[in-house]
């Protein structure tokens, strides 16, 4: 009789499963909407922000270059951080002498309009190994 207990019991067990379990839920695969997403956002502007931060570290002053950093590229307009006010003054003459031509010439191709240079800091600190270390 307990062989019989045993086998019922077993059973009713696979039933309890079967009956409990639920499948697992399908989704969509997201490899394709995450390509196009790339494609379409990230590879599109990166390619125009590359391009410019190129020409931007070939025509402006490396004693400058330390003093400045490329924060966006929106809508044609290209917003840079200039951690000091006296350096902001000199890189507005530095644009203001010719050269806002002559980098709005040569970022022509990637939509450049207008460069915004603005105070600010991307680093924290004061010294010359936060800003090269960020």
């Amino acid at each position: 009789m307990p062989l019989r207990s045993e086998q019922h019991d077993q059973a009713e067990l696979q039933r309890l499963s079967r009956v409990k379990t639920l499948p697992p839920k399908t989704t969509a695969a997201m490899g394709e909407e995450l390509i196009h997403f790339f494609k379409q956002s990230v590879e599109k502007r990166q390619g125009k922000f590359a391009k410019i931060a190129d020409v931007w570290s070939r025509l402006i002053p490396p004693m400058m270059l330390e003093h400045c950093a490329l924060e966006s590229f929106s809508r044609g307009t290209l917003a840079v951080l200039v951690d000091s006010s006296p350096h902001l003054y000199e890189m507005k003459q530095l644009l203001l002498s010719g050269l806002e031509k002559q980098f709005l010439i040569a970022c022509k191709s990637a939509g450049l309009k207008k460069i915004n240079l603005k105070p600010g800091r991307w680093y924290q600190g004061d010294g010359k190994e936060q800003r090269l270390n960020f």
